[in-house]
């Protein structure tokens, strides 16, 4: 028996030891688990956003622009295109462009801003309840419809959202089991303590928490869950609140900050009112803990409801406050006109829309429409300026080319940008078309500048004359050329393949005609005619480069036909 005392005494700091060990290997497995489960839900957040903006996105910025007329409205849209789009930041960032294409004003903006953040809270209140058994028929469901739509564009975007919130769910559920063990950890409250006597301290942790994950309803849920496993007390979970509050009109600013001045207003705005309801909150902490004291609900939901309370008190202080809010911002940050030319700068190349591409390509066909524009005003200028012998018209083309190389460079760039591996089959069809008709018209416009141009100016320079039947061809041809340009437009716009076919058949047209003309204008050699002997080199080299023009313009007629016959032969496999 001694014996046995003594090597109990002797084994006793091994245990311990051994039993530290232990302790310290499962909280580091637990916290591991929750990093994983905070990942899980970034990843199923981004899905449901990501999905609802694809699948929903034109009609969703159809709510907001076409709902802004008062103050009311304009919230109730927000409220409503954040609960689909789980994500007051996308909505943040659909109002800063609209503002900064003058679609909506400052305080229409700000109040969108405000129902986008109620939202958040509503959603926020909705995922803490126990819905672990919608885990497996949201995953479910979603996994058999994405299979089953893969290649069907809006139903495949909605089965990922579908999956998302499955994720959503099954993470939330594996933070509240992972955190619970931590309530009986020594060392991280002892980590945590000095957070709730510094509250400054407090509200930096959780802005900095938020803007890591980029999401301030992650950071609410994530803190509702450490605050239900006894990890961390109220005062402090309702410290980090406001911090995530904070944190969450970060987010936007910041991605606003290289903006037009009117975006900026709005996330301003956005900042102002978090930052002034916090400074208001905070004295009265107490209150809400005592309160919260008195009802018999979880942890867990006393954090969503503060959440929820501190942006209804935001919306009930500056719903009113709308107007003169919208006047501070507009002198926080004025509006400086910009010293680049309007022209050069792309009209329709939305930043924010990168996450939808139906928007981004509808985006950059726009802005590829404006640049066909652009070519074909220089294409007319030639004429004008052979016709007029105007060597200022000359040079005005030659500034028109400079701005469609930029152009056609910011949508190149713009395009890279877009994530072709979230493009469904038509809308690949889509990307590729632009893309080409695009540089098409780059190509036209390097023609126009580069040969037409020098062939114009060497004829007023050498004050050649053509005769009257060989300028009339020219001019017929021109006009010819100039009609299939418009077509060529249209066609880009509408993906008619009837109308594609036209301007197939008019290629034929236009080789014919060249034929004839370079018939007749032979014949006229062979007669003598001196405006003809004089301007013949200048007679064959502008009808070469007219049917090079006319080359590039048909080749959209090309593409439009094939992706028809590709998408009949994908319609009967289907049946």
């Amino acid at each position: 028996m001694p014996d046995t005392i003594v090597t109990d005494i002797i084994n006793a700091p091994l245990i311990e030891a051994a039993n530290l060990e232990v302790v310290h290997a499962s909280v580091t497995l637990i916290l591991l688990k929750i990093m994983g489960a905070v990942s899980l839900l970034l990843w199923g957040t981004r899905m449901i956003k990501l999905g609802f903006t694809r699948a929903y996105a034109t009609s969703l910025q159809r709510v907001i622009a076409t709902n802004t007329s008062n103050r009311v409205k304009a919230f109730f849209a927000g409220l409503g295109v954040t609960a689909i789009l789980q994500s007051s930041t996308a909505t943040a960032m659909i109002c800063a462009s609209f503002a900064s294409k003058k679609m909506i004003g400052t305080a229409a903006g700000l109040a969108v801003i405000i129902g986008a953040d109620v939202s958040t809270t509503l959603v926020a209140q909705i995922l803490t309840f126990d819905l672990s058994w919608l885990t497996p028929v949201f995953l479910l469901t979603g996994v058999i419809l994405h299979n089953r739509y893969e290649h069907s564009g809006r139903k495949k975007h909605i089965a990922r959202a579908l999956i998302g919130l499955g994720l959503v769910l099954l993470s939330l559920s594996i933070i509240k089991e992972s955190a619970l063990p931590l309530g009986q950890s020594e060392t991280l409250p002892l980590i945590l303590k000095p957070l709730e006597s510094e509250p400054l301290l407090a509200l930096l942790v959780a802005g900095l928490m938020t803007w890591m994950l980029h999401s301030s309803l992650a950071a609410v849920l994530i803190i509702a869950s450490l605050t239900s496993s006894g990890l961390i007390n109220m005062h402090l979970g309702l410290l980090l609140v406001l911090g995530a509050n904070l944190g969450g009109s970060i987010i936007p600013y910041a991605m606003t900050f290289k903006m037009d001045a009117r975006a900026r207003r709005i996330t301003t705005g956005n900042l102002i009112m978090r930052a002034i309801c916090i400074v208001l909150i905070l004295p009265f902490l107490g209150i809400f803990i005592n309160t919260f004291s008195n009802i018999e609900i979880a942890a867990s939901r006393e954090i969503i409801h503060f959440h929820t309370i501190f942006n209804v008190l935001l919306a009930c202080i500056f719903l009113p406050l709308i107007t003169p809010l919208a006047k501070l911002c507009e002198n926080i940050v004025p509006h400086v006109p910009k010293l680049v030319d309007e022209k050069e700068k792309p009209l329709y190349l939305d930043e924010t829309a990168l996450e939808s591409p139906t928007i981004a390509l509808a985006g950059a066909a726009r802005e590829t429409l404006r640049v066909a524009k652009i070519v074909e005003d220089m294409f007319s200028d030639a004429m004008t300026a052979l016709k007029d012998e105007d060597t200022d018209i000359a040079q005005r083309i030659k500034s028109s080319d400079q701005i469609v190389d930029k152009l056609h460079n910011s949508i190149k760039l713009y395009l890279t940008r877009v994530n072709e591996e979230a493009l469904d089959p038509k809308e690949s069809d889509r990307f590729v078309q632009i893309l080409s008709f695009s540089t098409n018209l780059e190509h036209i416009g390097d023609i126009i500048d580069n040969s037409l141009v020098p062939l114009v100016l060497l004829k007023i320079n050498e004050k050649n004359r053509f005769s009257k039947a060989g300028f009339k061809e020219i001019q017929d041809f021109h006009q010819t050329i100039l009609t299939n340009m418009k077509i060529a437009q249209a066609i880009f716009m509408s993906e008619d393949p009837i109308l594609a076919q036209q301007l197939v058949e008019g290629k034929k047209v236009v080789r014919q005609a060249a034929q004839k003309s370079s018939e007749r204008h032979f014949q006229r050699l062979r007669e003598g005619i001196p405006e003809t002997l004089s301007t013949s080199a200048l007679h064959t080299d502008i009808i070469r480069d007219y049917r090079r023009i006319n080359s590039y313009i048909t080749t959209i007629a090309y593409a439009i036909l094939e992706n028809a016959e590709t998408h009949k032969h994908v319609r009967k496999s289907e049946i």
